[in-house]
């Protein structure tokens, strides 16, 4: 089955299909649910018509079969919980060191309503960024006297990462609340005031896919978009090029 046929976009990351195989149980979960408990409801109306039922009996249910139905749902939301939603979530907050690698780390920053990428440039360090040097033409208040910073590269809703590379983005924001979403690579996560929160994952198909914010922000949540792209070692060197002679 394609997840596209569902609504969602095709996967693009390494750890996509665990996360698409836990969403796929809870959805057949949730229609057998719906099966359950629509066949109740019609059972009720049929074995407790008025016509059936013209005195209304108060003894209430004299059997433990709810209970058991009860208890069922219960155990199978634990096994959910423990067997596969539990384990999956420590796998991506902390991964092996293959896992991650010789990963592309870049700081990602949200301000209403953009994103700002900041890589640290060919010697790997970041420069000193500050917050009383925002201003229109440096919105991420990089201090370009630094010398670390003079290979850095700032890009606006503009991701670049390489194919099978891991990849760590250190998310921040300026402002309120935001929410980065890949939906291609299957990463959702809060960005809160005054925290870095890093997420990480590893591409394997080449393209471009959306950057969407997932939390409401503002009354320009709506624009708030940007573009992941994948690219080949080849193209990644290019791009690097161009953006480092025209910063």
């Amino acid at each position: 089955m394609k997840w596209s046929n569902l609504g969602m976009p095709a996967n693009a990351s390494a750890h996509g299909a665990e996360i698409d195989y836990l969403m796929l149980i809870l959805h057949i979960f949730m229609f057998a649910l719906f099966i359950g408990w629509s066949l109740f409801f019609l059972y009720c109306l049929v074995r407790f018509r008025k016509s059936k039922n013209p005195t209304a009996s108060y003894h209430g249910v004299r059997t433990h079969a709810s209970s058991y139905l009860e208890a069922g749902v219960a155990i199978f939301e634990a096994l959910l919980l423990i067997g596969f939603s539990i384990p999956l979530w420590a796998k991506r907050v902390q991964p092996t060191r293959d896992e991650l690698q010789n990963p592309l780390e870049i700081h990602v920053v949200a301000q209403q309503f953009a994103w700002l990428i900041h890589y640290p440039g060919t010697d790997g360090i970041w420069g000193r960024r500050d917050m009383r040097l925002i201003a229109p033409t440096n919105q991420l208040g990089l201090d370009r006297h630094d010398p670390a910073a003079k290979d850095d590269i700032v890009s606006f809703n503009e991701l670049h990462c390489l194919i099978d590379r891991p990849v760590i983005v250190h998310l921040t924001t300026k402002d309120v609340v935001h929410s980065f979403f890949l939906p291609a690579m299957r990463v959702k996560q809060d960005i809160i005031p005054g925290m870095s929160i890093p997420v990480w994952f590893t591409p394997v198909k080449t393209g471009d896919s959306e950057i969407a914010c997932a939390q409401l922000c503002g009354n320009g949540h709506a624009a708030m978009r940007g573009y992941l792209y994948v690219d080949t070692p080849e193209e990644y060197a290019k791009w690097l090029k161009e953006m480092q002679e025209n910063q």
